[in-house]
């Protein structure tokens, strides 16, 4: 069982000398990216949000997927709680959580993955983290709300993904069990922040009774301790699965994680899991870097076989913001200067490539391997108002 030791030292706390780009970060999130869903993702007709917008900002399609309908309701209620009280921010995320609570879930309370515009369900809850992200929205609105139904909504969603937790996909899980049964890192990883954002309605004694277990889960399990980077699936038990599965690295995975642990550890006051973070984080941006384009890939297999995604050497806009976010807490908490060189040089690959100069506002989603976008969309079916504006918010925040 991992046990939380050792104590931060506060002197670690070094003074930022890359503060200049917390103004560059706040201007970009409060004059570019939210104006931009503010303007063209509101649906008044129906209530919730239109994420799949074109280069700019006109809608191409009208589905409306529930995860990314708890991301923009997370997000605009973590903006009222935290950076001003604007009521305009406030009614932006009641819409999205209303259109929610109208619609998103079916008669066992598991939320849809996808509606129509009007509300009708497309795709059944095949996939846990709608749940996760309404768990999220609703106990972030709790916070500005204290509407005790947003409160109840959020702890009935948390602890029926905990029911869920070994068998997320339940009645559409297609694989057979008892022949390779695979556990996947993105719920471990996500449960590590959702359990942070709803403490304050889970309470702080089921956090702490959480927390021990992830991390555990995270270093002793999904760690592989020969590269040292955190693999996308492994056998339940924890073992190396060697297939397509199971030599899968997701690096933007594994480096996002890295910053919900470094929270962590600062709650926990725990040194030793923030250097662990620190040398992960610097292994997997190494392992996934593109030596000869730069950026960092989307997918890799441990063994460098050949790629069941032929995506993978696409650059993503979430990977790169996740993995800048994780280098400046690291280098905020420890000092260490190869941490500041791979964030600047992140920072400069991120800036000059997803940013969108001609018809600004939200980034560009998609990169080739040589850094071109590949489509004009600024949002779709996997990408809405939260990697981006999340990350500058993150980014802002810490180096202040």
């Amino acid at each position: 069982m991992f046990k939380i030791k050792n104590r931060v030292n506060k002197e670690l706390h070094l003074e930022n000398d890359l503060s200049e780009y917390a103004h560059l970060y706040q201007k970009e999130l409060l004059e570019e990216i939210i104006p931009f869903w503010e303007k063209n993702s509101i649906d008044a007709e129906f209530g919730g949000y239109i994420t799949c917008l074109d280069r700019e900002g006109k809608v191409y399609d009208t589905d409306k997927f529930v995860w990314l309908q708890g991301r923009q309701v997370w997000m605009f209620a973590m903006l009222y709680n935290n950076v001003e009280k604007k009521q305009a921010w406030l009614d932006i995320a009641l819409n999205g959580a209303d259109f929610l609570l109208k619609n998103g879930r079916d008669k066992n309370g598991n939320w849809y993955f996808s509606l129509n515009q009007k509300g009708a369900p497309l795709i059944e809850p095949y996939n846990i983290f709608s749940d996760c992200f309404a768990a999220m929205a609703f106990g972030e609105l709790f916070k500005a709300t204290k509407n005790p139904e947003h409160k109840d909504v959020a702890i009935d969603t948390y602890n029926n993904i905990l029911a869920r937790e070994h068998n997320p996909k339940g009645v559409w899980n297609k694989a057979h069990k008892g022949t390779r049964d695979l556990k996947g890192f993105s719920l471990p990883m996500i449960l590590c922040n959702l359990s942070l954002i709803l403490e304050d309605v889970i309470g702080k004694e089921v956090v702490d009774k959480m927390v021990p277990l992830l991390i555990d889960d995270i270093m002793t399990n999904f760690l592989n301790k020969e590269h040292g980077v955190i693999m996308e699936n492994v056998l339940a038990d924890g073992g190396f699965c060697d297939s397509f599965e199971g030599r899968l690295v997701n690096p933007g995975h594994g480096n996002e994680s890295m910053w919900f642990l470094m929270d962590l550890a600062v709650r926990y006051n725990d040194l030793d899991l923030i250097k662990q973070c620190e040398d992960i984080l610097i292994r997997t941006t190494e392992f996934g870097w593109d030596q000869e384009f730069g950026g960092i890939y989307y997918f890799l297999d441990i063994k460098g076989q050949p790629m069941q995604e032929l995506q993978w050497n696409q650059k993503l806009w979430w990977v790169h913001i996740e993995t800048m976010i994780s280098f400046a807490k690291a280098y905020t908490l420890t000092g260490n200067k190869t941490c500041k060189e791979w964030y600047i040089k992140l920072h400069d690959y991120t800036w000059n490539n997803f940013r969108d100069e001609e018809h600004k506002g939200e980034w560009f989603g998609y990169l080739t391997r040589e850094g071109k976008p590949l489509n004009g969309a600024k949002g779709g079916k996997w990408k809405g108002c939260f990697h981006v504006p999340r990350g500058l918010y993150q980014l802002w925040k810490t180096l202040e």
